[in-house]
């Protein structure tokens, strides 16, 4: 028997433990446990007035409460039947670049960056690149400032509602933002030269992309659900194609296809569906560094991310530019009795809400699947095509290849105690 107990999986939020059984020198049995006690926010939400919701869900995540605001507003507002002003559905495409580029930033640098390089964290980076975390931070600090200037605050922004928003930020505050958005496309594009060098591990994978796709831009806040594998879903028929199920060694939700197939969500399947509608920089870019697409490498998440970061900086200028507000900054709500879906691309991948109100807003029910639980089963199979090279290894190297290989996801199991047990047996 041969075990493997990492003490703490640094850099991921949650608590799991990974568990390999091996047969005659095979992967036989690979168990990714979420034990990380669940948080029932589907059932806080349940009685509550429909304005409450996108503060409620935005505190799921302290990376991303972007993404849950935006999910909820727009099915909130599906089951109303409204439609925001053009220059509100602006807006929030560039409060969820702000979104991206702080999340990205974190990731490339701070959280993937050190098992590519070699080092055990970004303090040990910084001693010997001091320049690149400098550089990393103020990276990611645009993208706060930029959440800051439009919500309110950076971390669970508080000026997001249903029908809007409520108030407009002032273009004064947004336009100051420019010199410090220039830089970050300059750098950000040095950033994506800088990992397209890096020594990404090899590991090719079959996956089944979906992602938000849209005709006329990058898909982050509508569209429809594509998928690499030709299925075309609207987001009110995400369900039919897509299914939760409860595991019964996680407290995780896991997710498949209608046919049982595992699926990959996040910055990969939004690169390789959706390449056509990156602002040209990022086309550029791509060019300039020699991507072929699709990318079909876990670990290779990082570049997309970055191609990425080039883009919602490009994107982030042009709608500050363009940021004229009109009139009021809300619609005024008439409450009724409806059901609504929303979905939106987190910077992990699609994150999809359903609700239920009564004629009074009150939420009658909730669903929320997010990014993670749907790529829970997709990071079990990766470890199982990944199994026989760490068999092989010593156990410092097959521990730190199996925690790199989790941690390419960037997976939000929770904001709690970082934790994971990797167990190899033979069975």
């Amino acid at each position: 028997m041969k075990n493997i107990e990492v003490p703490a999986l640094a850099r991921v939020e949650g608590e799991g433990g990974l568990f390999i059984g091996l047969q005659d020198g095979k992967a036989v049995e690979i168990r990714l446990d979420i034990y990380e006690p669940p948080r029932f926010f589907e059932g806080f939400l349940v009685g509550r007035f429909l304005q409450e919701v996108p503060d409620i869900t935005a505190r799921i995540c302290g990376i991303c409460p972007v993404a849950y605001q935006m999910s909820s507003v727009y099915a909130l507002e599906r089951a109303l039947g409204v439609t925001i002003h053009p220059q509100a559905r602006a807006l929030r495409r560039l409060m969820y670049c702000g979104e991206y580029i702080e999340s990205h930033a974190l990731h490339i640098y701070l959280l993937q960056a050190p098992d590519m390089l070699g080092v055990q964290s970004a303090l040990e980076l910084a001693a010997t690149a001091p320049e690149v975390v400098k550089n990393a931070l103020r990276l990611k600090k645009i993208g706060n400032n930029l959440l800051k200037a439009i919500g309110g605050r950076s971390v669970h922004p508080v000026n997001v509602c249903v029908g809007g928003f409520y108030r407009w930020p002032k273009a004064a505050d947004l336009k100051a933002l420019l010199p410090d958005l220039e830089w970050g496309l300059a750098a950000s594009i040095e950033c994506a030269k800088w990992a397209a060098t890096l020594p990404y591990p090899e590991l090719e994978i079959d996956y089944e992309f979906v992602a938000l796709h849209h005709p006329d831009e990058y898909g982050v806040i509508e569209g429809e659900i594509l998928s690499s594998k030709g299925r075309v879903l609207t987001i009110p028929e995400y369900e039919n194609g897509y299914i939760e199920e409860h595991v019964e060694r996680s407290n995780a939700l896991h997710s498949h296809t209608v046919d049982g197939n595992t699926y990959l969500v996040g910055p990969l399947a939004r690169l390789n569906l959706n390449n056509q509608q990156l602002f040209p920089a990022a086309k550029q870019v791509i060019k300039d560094i020699g991507v072929e697409l699709p990318l079909k490498n876990p670990y290779k998440s990082l570049l997309a991310r970055a191609i990425e970061l080039v883009h919602f900086y490009e994107e982030a200028i042009s709608l500050v530019n363009s940021y004229k507000p009109e009139g009021r900054s809300y619609i005024t709500l008439k409450l009724k009795a409806g059901e609504g879906t929303g979905a939106t691309e987190a910077p992990r991948g699609l994150l999809y809400h359903r609700y239920k109100i009564d004629d009074q807003g009150l939420v009658q029910f909730a669903k929320i699947t997010p990014p993670t639980a749907q790529n829970l089963p997709r990071i079990e199979a990766d470890l199982f095509a990944l199994a026989p090279q760490i068999v092989e290894m010593s156990h410092e190297k097959a521990t730190l290849t199996a925690e790199h290989l989790v941690r390419a996801y960037d997976p939000c199991i929770s904001c709690a105690t970082h934790f994971l047990k990797l167990k190899v047996e033979n069975v």
